[in-house]
């Protein structure tokens, strides 16, 4: 034994002269090197056990910072409230746009009545994506009235200018209305990307239970990333069943499931969503006819309702996306969304020239009260001063 602790030590020495920047305290053993020498020492099994503890709560640490970020995000939209009801919730939304600031500007310094301010009113609508036709419709209007001396001042003008654009407006202001003898009413919805439609369809969900309908949902975008799970978080606020099956399922399987469990229960109002998709891929264009084909298999009718949902920020683009899904699967009915944001806003007035579709709501929030039936009359408000200088 004690020539087995001289080999020990001596083994250590050498060792020490190997490492010399090591401070006097480390000629202390441990335990590893006396585990060697004596193998009886107890403190190899306790290091593990401290050891196999710490693995058990290193877990859990993380979880707070990962999940902080994300607190933040609920306080920022609890703090917004809904819109104020009627005109003045309009007026709010939308003074920032910017039809409302480049006219709301030209008419607060008290302009003379003349061709430049004429000009310049063209040229205000024109940048507002009210587009060229129906920016010359009004501006030649006003042109050939001004020329008659019906104005006498450029007040007088601005008055004519919001009666022309109400007029503009107010055949497509047509609310939407759920046929009773429908059962369910099926109401597709269907848009390019990003432009908010299952978010619309929670908002229509909340709207609907309000008014007493029973509703169902089917959770038909099935390509997109956590939609379906999207459209469950809304069904499940709302007190809503929603027909889903997994990512990646047949659109047209889903909504015929969907409308089949309508049927069965007699559910008043059937929502169906659809994957965004560019109006130029043909491919996809072609599926939402196969929808529209697979739920006339149960009710000749169905859908009831085409609603097509228009990001309001998209501009003169939005034309020629309502022109080739109108001519997919034939739109009823138009729902503008983002105006509350950066939405110029005078793409209203084009597509309500060009197409006389419908446009059933419009949003101006984030809440679901945000989403109103379009009122032509406070949408106009809403964007032009009431008088000059105001």
């Amino acid at each position: 034994m004690t020539s087995k602790m001289v080999s020990f030590f001596r083994r250590k020495k050498s060792g020490a002269d190997a490492a010399p920047a090591e401070s006097p305290g480390s000629s202390r053993y441990s335990v590893e090197e006396l585990a060697a020498a004596f193998p009886a020492a107890p403190a190899a099994p306790d290091a593990t056990a401290s050891s196999d503890a710490s693995e058990v709560v290193a877990p859990a640490a993380p979880t707070t910072p990962i999940e902080s970020p994300a607190a933040p995000t609920k306080p920022i939209e609890a703090e917004r409230p809904a819109a104020a009801a009627g005109a003045q919730g309009w007026r709010e939304r939308l003074r920032g746009s910017g039809f409302a600031r480049s006219l709301g500007g030209l008419f607060s310094r008290n302009p003379r009545l003349d061709d430049d301010l004429l000009d310049e009113i063209e040229t205000a609508l024109l940048t507002a994506d009210v587009g060229v036709s129906a920016s010359t419709q009004l501006v030649e209007s006003l042109r050939r009235r001004m020329k008659a001396r019906e104005f006498a001042d450029a007040g007088a003008l601005l008055a004519a200018l919001r009666r022309d654009l109400i007029a503009m407006l107010a055949p497509v202001a047509v609310p939407l209305r759920i046929d009773p003898g429908a059962k369910p009413f099926v109401l597709l919805t269907v848009g390019v990307n990003g432009v908010g439609k299952t978010t619309t369809i929670g908002k229509l969900a909340h709207r609907f239970r309000d008014e007493g309908r029973s509703l169902m949902l089917a959770a038909g975008d099935t390509f997109r990333a956590a939609a379906v799970a999207q459209l469950q978080a809304w069904g499940e606020r709302n007190g809503v069943p929603v027909v889903a099956q997994g990512q990646n399922a047949d659109a047209a399987s889903v909504s015929f499931d969907a409308l089949q469990a309508a049927k069965a229960r007699g559910v008043d109002v059937l929502i169906a969503d659809t994957a965004g998709r560019l109006h130029t891929q043909q491919g996809l264009m072609a599926e939402l006819g196969k929808i529209k084909r697979v739920l006339q298999k149960l009710d000749p009718a169905a859908p009831q309702e085409v609603l097509m949902v228009i990001d309001g920020t998209t501009g003169q683009n939005a034309l020629s996306q309502l022109r080739q899904f109108h001519a997919a699967v034939g739109v009823t009915g138009l729902v503008v969304t983002k105006l509350d944001g950066t939405a110029k806003g005078g793409v209203v007035f084009a597509l309500a020239r060009e197409f006389g579709i419908p446009i059933r709501y419009a949003g101006i929030g984030e809440r679901p009260q945000d989403l109103r039936v379009f009122d032509a009359e406070a949408f106009v408000d809403a964007l032009l001063p009431e008088s000059l200088g105001s």
